[in-house]
């Protein structure tokens, strides 16, 4: 029995290895042809289309001023251009840095949100900020970004050049990518989703997931959906799914960039990637058994990954630990022998390879320093991500049982001492 468990998990390990190869063949290929579709970008006869930025802020004193001053920097005629920042209930001076701006510029829209509809989360807020709107084209910015100059224009013009795109998806950088060493595992495994799992996805089937920042959608499918989703705490991805079922593709286009802080701390990385978590086992629960009702069955697609992801993929990694260490105490009397650890080294090997792969496609990024990090994370960060799933699944099935609220947990911020350039 333990030798089939074994394979079993071996089966489940090396399925998402070999998925995860296939899309980053994908995205390497994608990185050679987006600059093709940016060359086609045009002004549309009518002109730019006319662009509302959501920025939702809960006590983000420490960020919102230099996120506001980069939407000042946009190349995007102002006239086009509404900047409209959410001051969700902060208790900081988070809405007087808001009001400054919106006094000197008249395409900065302040919207103050109040209790009881306030400081539940960032879809409440993104709702409210929808709600005072009034642009053809949507785009969404946390309250740690800035991004840079062209990101706003490449995003609108690439939408309006797709009729067929009911959202597009631009890159993210890391600003504080320098500063210590989880910040630098962040910023590799925030390169290798973008080319991995974004491109290649893309690439392949014409699929994206929408991530929290630097995307815009157009304001006639949020109408239609009626805005985001204000009990999911991953609202990206589950609009994503609506989005999807509604006929249109989310195209992936990395040359819309933005640059944004992570998580300085272990403490502040572990709450914010628990949300995560629980906002994608929450798509699961609401979509999956209910697959066969949606419209656009490419949308089984994402579905199934995730239900892979922290379900299947889950167990067999839980699966090979777990008869790992019984057997160091009591003989299973294992016959897959050196087989198996043949297969774990060359998953390892396939782990490395991907991630250098994701990097070679950034400038400055494939250093001989993080490719020694690159070998730390595969036996430190990564298996971190167990842990955290075990944590994130009690959490969402107590939710469930017992009927619990949703709440949001705001990403802490860190006041920062150079500019995004020092990170490259």
């Amino acid at each position: 029995m333990a030798n089939l468990l074994l394979y079993v998990s071996l089966f489940l390990i090396w399925g998402m290895l070999f998925y995860h190869a296939f899309l980053m063949i994908g995205g390497y290929l994608h990185s050679l042809k987006f600059e093709k579709f940016k060359r086609k970008l045009t002004v549309p006869s009518h002109g730019y289309p006319t662009v509302s930025v959501l920025i939702p802020a809960h006590n983000e004193e420490v960020v919102i001023e230099d996120t506001i001053k980069s939407m000042i920097k946009l190349n995007y005629p102002k006239e086009r251009l509404e900047v409209i920042v959410i001051n969700d209930n902060s208790s900081d001076q988070t809405g007087s840095i808001i009001d400054k701006y919106a006094e000197q510029y008249p395409f900065i829209k302040a919207v103050h949100t109040k209790p009881p509809h306030a400081g539940k989360g960032k879809s409440g807020a993104l709702n409210q900020g929808l709600a005072n709107s009034s642009g053809e084209l949507i785009i969404v910015y946390d309250a740690d970004n800035t991004p840079e100059p062209d990101a706003v224009r490449n995003l609108a013009l690439g939408l309006a050049n797709d009729d067929k795109a009911g959202a597009l998806v631009g890159k993210f950088r890391v600003v504080n990518a320098q500063k210590n060493l989880l910040t630098r595992l962040i910023n590799i495994e925030t390169l290798t989703f973008q080319w991995l799992a974004q491109a290649g996805r893309w690439f392949w089937f014409k699929m994206t997931t929408i991530p929290g920042t630097n995307f815009a959608i157009r304001r006639s499918i949020l109408d239609r959906l009626g805005g985001w989703d204000e009990k999911a705490l991953s609202e990206d991805t589950e609009l994503s799914i609506r989005v999807y079922n509604l006929g249109y593709y989310i195209r992936f286009f990395p040359a819309a960039i933005t640059w944004e802080q992570e998580p300085e701390t272990i403490g502040v990385w572990w709450r914010q990637r628990t949300r995560w978590a629980r906002g994608n086992q929450y798509v699961i629960m609401k979509y999956f058994l209910t697959f066969y009702k949606l419209k656009n069955k490419k949308v089984f697609l994402d579905l199934f990954y995730f239900l892979f992801t922290y379900f299947l993929f889950f167990g067999g990694i839980i699966l090979s630990h777990g008869i790992f260490i019984v057997n160091l105490i009591v003989d299973l009397e294992l016959t897959i022998g050196l087989v198996s650890y043949a297969l774990l080294l060359i998953g390892f090997l396939l782990f490395v390879t991907e991630v250098c792969l994701a990097l070679s496609m950034e400038s400055n990024q494939l250093t001989w320093k993080n490719f020694f990090i690159v070998l730390l994370m595969y036996f430190t960060y990564s298996q971190l991500w167990v842990f955290l799933v075990v944590r994130s699944s009690y959490l969402e099935a107590k939710r469930i049982l017992l009927g619990q609220e949703v709440k949001w947990y705001k990403t802490q911020r860190f006041k920062q001492d150079t500019d995004h350039k020092s990170a490259v």
